[in-house]
């Protein structure tokens, strides 16, 4: 039987409290760093690998990180998820957006319907739709082919999408998948719908609207910018845009778009790629076959993910070496640190994915809990956060785990050689070099030139960022994310905290206003 109990109440956790810390400056110097370098590992999905061997763990950390696993239930409770329970304690929900890539368990049914079932007719239903699109059978009303998938939606409407479009774009330019050209309105801001169309011909895009509920206020305000725009052009919005909704939004079965595909309130916003969310305007962008094989990347991972020994689930391990560093080690932040351009979005998408499903004061029953819970997370593509915050990474006064991916090739396999070295081995040479100067330092009789060392980093490795071990990292972060939540006994799948700005905001815009918040419509002009 299943229980949930706060990470403070367990005894394992009280074990890897009174482990020896680690000198990880000692263990990563010379033939000791070499040996762990080469032993630290745990396979993933996609030929990918998770190295740790640069955190501060030994055998006596992760002999009590495996007691907590199995102490905390983390095998159990993902089970209880994947096969359907409510764990979304918050809202009283399932949680099934693992559903929309494969079956893990049993069969889940929902208000009497088979939710997996449910998930591959949408995919099937956009598939045959984006075919259509592609082939030219639905057209503008010139009859013209659409050149332009527009995705109008916010924060898990937008957030992953949109990194996974960035992130095969150039994949897909190389290997000929690109169908459509994706752009994405996502802020209240009329500049970011301006902008965007702007840089496009309104009468070749199609816009896909994204809002589970139909009544997202940003979502709606942008559709109405769109449909200006739409209309000023001597054009039918209905002709030109479709719909990613529940199947019981006022969006749903209206003539106002060409077509809408449905998802339900079992998958939340930033678990969605997977889901309609993703699939809609990456199937018109790539094709279908593209995000079916980044779907069948994450299911990959989300099997291994399934394993009990936590040493040989990577997601698990991940998530309770990140709850060792929050809980016992007591650092605050983490940064993600892609080598990769094409990840340039994937630290912003996986910042909402971890921050807004783990930063909780309460547990998964509404009552305090005495430690804390998510870390900030924050992170920019290298080489360029080298020249950026790495400075405050390597010696600011803050030690700020890290979590490096990188590929040992690119994604357009062609490259130039100068001094010796073609661009991606300045790359990687870069990302190796930086996970042992994070951790060895570097002893200087100048202070201003010394390194202390000890700053614990991760790497996840890979051959080539494509669709398919793209799937599968975003499954393991996403993964290791619900790990975490379930070892802090929090609901990671509500959001209560991003309502109240949006109650105030109303409140403003009806005028109903007093206090400092008066005041502040007034400066602001509203």
């Amino acid at each position: 039987m299943v229980e949930w109990k706060n990470l403070d109440e367990l005894n394992s956790f009280k074990e890897l409290e009174a482990c020896e810390k680690v000198d990880l400056k000692t263990v990563m110097s010379g033939n000791e760093g070499a040996e762990r370098v080469k032993t630290y590992s745990c396979a993933m999905a996609e030929g990918l690998t998770y190295n740790y061997a640069a955190k501060a763990v030994d055998a006596k950390v992760l002999e009590a990180i495996k007691k907590l696993a199995e102490e905390a239930q983390l095998s159990e409770k993902f089970e209880a998820l994947y096969n359907g329970e409510m764990v979304n304690t918050g809202e009283k929900r399932l949680v099934l957006h693992q559903l929309c890539r494969g079956q893990l368990g049993e069969d889940v049914i929902a208000d009497g319907v088979n939710k997996r079932e449910f998930y591959v007719k949408q995919q099937k239903r956009i598939a045959e739709f984006a075919e259509k699109v592609h082939n030219g059978t639905i057209t503008n009303a010139a009859g013209e082919k659409f050149t332009t998938v527009v995705q109008i939606g916010i924060g898990g409407s937008d957030l992953g999408p949109r990194a996974i479009y960035i992130a095969l774009e150039n994949w897909a330019r190389k290997n000929n998948t690109l169908k459509m050209e994706a752009k994405f309105i996502s802020n209240v801001d009329p500049d970011d719908a301006a902008a965007v169309l702007n840089s496009i011909d309104v009468a070749h895009s199609l816009f896909v609207l994204v809002s589970k509920s139909g009544t997202t206020l940003e979502t709606l305000t942008n559709e109405a910018f769109v449909k200006d725009a739409l209309k000023n052009a001597g054009l039918d919005p209905a002709n030109h845009m479709v719909a990613v909704t529940s199947e019981t939004s006022p969006l749903a079965k209206n003539e106002g778009y060409l077509d809408a595909f449905y998802m339900d309130n079992y998958i939340g916003g930033r678990y969605s790629s997977s889901s309609a969310v993703g699939c809609a305007v990456l199937s018109l962008a790539f094709g279908p076959k593209v995000f079916a094989d980044f779907l069948d990347g994450a299911a990959a991972e989300d099997k291994l993910a399934c394993e009990k020994d936590v040493m040989k689930n990577a997601a698990m391990l991940d998530a309770l070496i990140g709850v060792y560093e929050r809980n016992v080690l007591g650092y605050e932040n983490t940064a993600v640190l892609p080598y990769s351009q094409a990840l340039s979005r994937f630290p912003a998408h996986l910042q909402q994915l971890d921050m807004e499903s783990n930063g909780k004061s309460v547990n998964r029953f509404a009552e305090p809990v005495n430690y804390p819970t998510g870390p900030v997370i924050f992170g920019e593509p290298g080489t360029n956060g080298q020249h950026s915050f790495y400075q405050l990474l390597h010696q600011g006064k803050t030690i700020i785990p890290l979590q490096f991916i990188g590929y040992r090739n690119s994604q357009i396999g062609t490259d130039v050689v100068i001094e010796g070295s073609t661009s991606q081995q300045k790359l990687c040479a870069n990302v190796a070099a930086q996970i042992v100067a994070f951790a060895c330092g570097k002893d200087d009789a100048n202070p201003n030139k010394k390194f202390d060392g000890g700053r614990p980093s991760s790497i996840i490795i890979g051959d080539k960022l494509t669709p398919a071990s793209l799937g599968a990292l975003l499954a393991h972060f996403e993964n290791k994310v619900m790990f975490q939540g379930f070892a802090w006994n929090v609901n990671s799948f509500d959001q209560e905290g991003v309502q109240l700005g949006k109650v105030l905001a109303k409140k403003v815009l009806a005028h109903e206003t007093d206090g400092a918040l008066a005041v502040y419509s007034d400066l602001l002009n509203i």
